[in-house]
């Protein structure tokens, strides 16, 4: 009975101490997985920031980017990005520092009257309408040249050569014939005799007519009542001549040319147009022609002709401008050139080197706050010089990147949002090169690796900003 007291009080004692060190056990263990289950749920509703540009930076607690200084943005785990914050993807911010190393500059986007210039070569040719040729009325032969050089001016009312015809000998006999018979026949008591005296000298008349000779000359022949041996040609016009024939002693033909003479004192310019441009020439426009050969010097013309073809092999339409030529200063195959101001009204205007052209679409950097850029799908119209037309996707007032705007792009490019090239971020190209939503992007996770930033004088960003 005495052991067996000796072994029980022993064993109630170990099992007492088991009992409290399991219930010790499981109520420790309790506790830990109640704090552990409160520490997840606080770490899973913890609200962190970063920053739209730098996603790499993370922040517990709201305030400005150490690299840009742009206001930090609500980052939750799980989340899916807002259409503000998808926006603010789309954006590019440059320090000062930044923009002075990219020559960045920015100007005003302002409507202004457009006048587009439109520069082109053309060649003075003559004027068609004053061109004649000297021609032989009768056959026979030259036996004098007033004219016996090209270039010399002739005057429409001087003879340029003499023929001698017997054509022309024998009808002038035949009109003072017809003369000497009207004055036989005119006294008749029978009508219709004297009135065939009259109708012979009508018809002697006309054909000395067609061969060329003048009024003045038919008075001369009726004064005289002798033929004369030779008959005086005359041009029809006044000018230089531009190609001489005719040689003294020569026999010619009836209609054969004897001279070509050219009125210089208006000349025509035809001008070489492109065809992405002749749309803008219209009848009567204005146009300056400015030669090498008298610099300083602008000569005056209008359009007259728009040819109705295209040349293939240069891509270009002819215009014909006609211009008044004083003191002969323009001579035929002269090159010149040529400038049209075309008035296009007034329009928003931007620098040229404003645009990025794509190819598909035209982008301009718009500079919403200082530093900070987004791009814009913009139309436009004519190039006047340095300037571009504006139609439409920008208004008067904005701002936008004059200069360092491929700098931009290729920051954006860098920071994953495509930029002016490949898009607005969170857009994808469709089967028709538009754009479309592409499947939200958690911030932070835009699928690129960043470069390191250069940590600022003063040690104004640490390890501890950047979530790694």
């Amino acid at each position: 009975m005495n052991i067996s007291k000796k072994v029980l009080i022993p064993l109630i004692l170990v099992l007492l101490v088991a009992a409290g060190g399991g219930g010790y056990y499981l109520w420790h263990e309790k506790k830990a997985g109640k704090v552990t289950q409160e520490a997840k749920r606080g770490e899973e509703g913890k609200v962190l920031y970063t920053c739209a540009m730098h996603p790499f930076i993370i922040k517990d607690k709201p305030g400005s980017c150490p690299i840009c200084g742009m206001t930090l943005i609500k980052k939750v785990e799980g989340a899916q990005a807002s259409a503000k914050e998808m926006e603010m993807l789309g954006h590019v911010s440059l320090s000062p520092t930044q923009m002075v190393m990219a020559n960045v500059a920015s100007v005003e986007a302002k409507v202004m009257p457009l006048n587009k210039e439109i520069n082109a070569v053309g060649i003075v040719q003559y004027d068609q309408a004053r061109q004649a040729k000297v021609t032989a009325w009768v056959a026979g032969r030259i036996d004098r040249l007033f004219v016996n050089t090209v270039g010399s001016y002739v005057s429409k009312g001087k003879p340029v050569a003499e023929v001698y015809s017997p054509d022309l000998v024998s009808a002038q006999q035949e009109y003072l014939l017809a003369l000497k018979s009207r004055e036989q026949l005119k006294n008749s008591p029978i009508q219709s005799i004297a009135q065939g005296g009259e109708g012979l000298v009508a018809s002697a008349r006309q054909r000395l007519i067609l061969l060329g000779v003048k009024d003045e000359q038919l008075a001369g022949l009726e004064k005289s009542g002798q033929p004369n041996i030779r008959l005086s040609i005359y041009t029809p016009l006044s000018g230089i001549v531009i190609e001489k024939i005719a040689l003294e002693g020569q026999y010619v033909n009836t209609g054969d040319p004897l001279f070509n003479i050219a009125d210089l004192s208006s000349v025509w310019v035809e001008v070489e147009v492109y065809e992405n441009e002749f749309s803008f020439i219209k009848i009567g426009q204005a146009v300056d022609i400015v030669s090498q050969s008298y610099p300083g010097k602008t000569f005056r013309g209008r359009v007259a002709f728009i040819y109705p073809f295209l040349d293939p092999k240069t891509r270009t339409v002819k215009v014909r401008v006609e211009i008044p030529n004083p003191g002969l200063k323009l001579k035929p195959d002269m090159f010149v050139n040529a400038s049209v101001k075309v008035p296009l009204g007034s329009s928003i205007v931007v620098p040229v080197t404003a645009v990025m052209d794509t190819g598909n679409r035209q982008v301009v950097w718009v500079e919403m706050q200082p530093g900070m850029f987004e791009p814009r799908d913009v139309k436009v119209g004519a190039r006047a010089g340095d300037n571009m037309q504006i139609l439409s996707g920008l208004k008067a007032g904005e701002k936008v990147a004059s200069s360092g705007g491929y700098l931009i792009d290729s920051e954006a490019q860098l920071k994953g949002g495509g930029g002016g090239h490949e898009g607005m971020p969170g857009m994808k190209m469709d089967e028709k090169g538009g754009q479309k939503p592409a499947a939200p992007v958690q911030p932070g996770h835009e699928g690129h690796t960043p470069a390191a930033p250069a940590p600022k004088k003063g040690g104004g960003m640490g390890m501890d900003d950047m979530k790694m």
